[in-house]
């Protein structure tokens, strides 16, 4: 639910400029100076027996697709550790592991914080090892996101394109019409303030808000991340990111949408009650919202996001993974072939839904169908939500990329909007002050930075 991962774009093959190198120039730096570290662990074939594969992640049903593999493959035998997700947990464990030189064969990775471990030296460069056949299969959106200067580090699981999840009832009853563009929905949340006193149309989120404003300005238009030159150009108060603060802090400034910590217990009563009465947020967001709030099955339903301008419509993502093969792997080609079955196989996608609800949008559209079969949306009144997501997927605008040090970004900038929800501050000045608070770290890492 909130506070969950939104990727985004960083520098592609295909769109790249001359100063796409700047990732790449700073990562040869790095595995130079990194020349005498342990690269490799003890070798993990017992005699003739398979070749044995460590992979780490956080996403739940790994286990079941795990088992599933080594039930149907005989050459290659995966062990899964199940590791905790953000900061605290999976991101510490990979990047302290990779450190030692015993990192896993395959790791799970969120597309805002791919950019920072691929600076760091953690995933392979996989541009030669993954199939060709495998690459036509994918979204080129989401290949786009794992592909910096034409080559690819990481290979998309899902990718999630924003959404509107509204309460249908509270809609239908109050006479409300569900938003088609952003000016729509500043007025639907007058009608439904008015309607009911109590209810709000969304959340600005004070946590885990600065990746879902990110959302937002993509869609807008916004790049805030963007290299030339071997130079990274920041900038969080573009145009396009102006207009986005600008309007969310005259809804917050009017009333019109509740203010609240993301994935807090008021925001989930909020939800369950209907006092809250949409969540804007990526495919994934339909899954978690039926497990958390199962009161509302028959109640809820999901439309495209709102549009700035409806001719040229434009969706960004928010959340979604990717599977890499680290630099400390013995065995890369096996590596790649147990990615490419987790990636493209139905077999894979039913053994993870087999474990429970998943909304989440597969990276591969040929497995639309087998998503649709295995999910039951009678929650959603048999909506055909995965049609919704494909058509949603693709339109995500290319223009955007994340930058090389996304924690400490959005850290500092939900330090800024929780000042800002409180009354102290606004959203823009929250942005900038992430920017401000951002560049030490970029230039710490060698990095030549400029402000736009």
């Amino acid at each position: 639910m909130p506070g969950q991962r939104r990727p985004g774009r960083p520098v592609t093959g295909r769109r790249a400029t001359a100063g796409t190198t700047a990732l790449l120039t700073l990562l040869a730096l790095v595995l130079a100076g990194c020349a005498g570290c342990s690269t490799h662990r003890a070798a993990d074939t017992a005699g003739d027996g398979p070749v044995r594969l460590t992979f780490w992640s956080p996403l739940r049903g790994s286990q079941e697709v795990v088992d599933e593999f080594n039930r149907t493959h005989d050459t290659i035998e995966v062990d899964f550790q199940q590791v905790p997700s953000g900061e605290q947990g999976g991101w510490a464990k990979l990047s302290n592991a990779a450190r030692a030189g015993n990192a896993p064969d395959v790791a799970t990775i969120e597309y805002p914080q791919l950019p920072g471990f691929t600076i760091d030296g953690v995933p392979r460069d996989i541009s030669e090892l993954l199939p060709d056949s495998v690459r036509r299969k994918i979204l080129p959106q989401a290949l786009d996101l794992t592909t910096f200067d034409g080559r690819t580090y990481a290979v998309p699981v899902d990718i999630e394109p924003m959404v509107f999840l509204y309460r249908k009832d509270i809609f239908t009853r109050n006479h409300i019409p569900v938003p088609k563009t952003w000016a729509e929905f500043e007025s639907s949340a007058r009608k439904l303030k008015q309607a009911q006193p109590r209810s709000r149309i969304a959340s600005l989120f004070t946590t885990g808000g600065t990746l879902y404003l990110a959302g937002y300005a993509w869609q807008a238009g916004a790049q805030w991340y963007r290299t030339s030159d071997d130079t990274w150009h920041i900038s969080m108060d573009d145009a396009p990111t102006r207009k986005v603060a600008a309007y969310w802090q005259r809804l917050m400034d009017n009333d019109l949408v509740r203010v609240e910590p993301g994935s807090s217990q008021q925001w989930r009563a909020h939800m369950q009650s209907g006092e809250t009465a949409g969540y804007l947020a990526g495919a994934w967001a339909a899954g978690s919202m039926m497990s958390s709030t199962p009161g509302g099955k028959g109640k809820w339903a999901i439309a495209p996001m709102p549009q700035w301008d409806p001719a040229e419509p434009k969706v960004s993502t928010q959340g979604g993974s990717t599977f890499l093969v680290t630099k400390n792997s013995h065995h890369p080609e096996e590596a790649m072939e147990f990615i490419s079955w987790m990636v493209t196989s139905p077999g894979a996608l039913k053994a993870k839904l087999a474990s429970g609800v998943s909304s989440a949008f597969p990276s591969v559209p040929g497995l639309v169908p087998v998503a649709r079969k295995e999910m039951d949306t009678s929650y959603y009144s048999g909506q055909d939500i995965f049609g919704l997501f494909q058509e949603q997927a693709e339109m995500i605008s290319p223009t955007w990329k994340w930058g090389p040090r996304m924690v400490s970004t959005t850290t500092s900038g939900d330090d800024g909007l929780a000042r800002a929800g409180a009354g102290s501050g606004t959203i823009l000045e929250a942005l900038r002050e992430a920017q401000s608070r951002t560049m030490p770290d970029l230039k710490s890492l060698g990095l030549s930075v400029t402000t736009r």
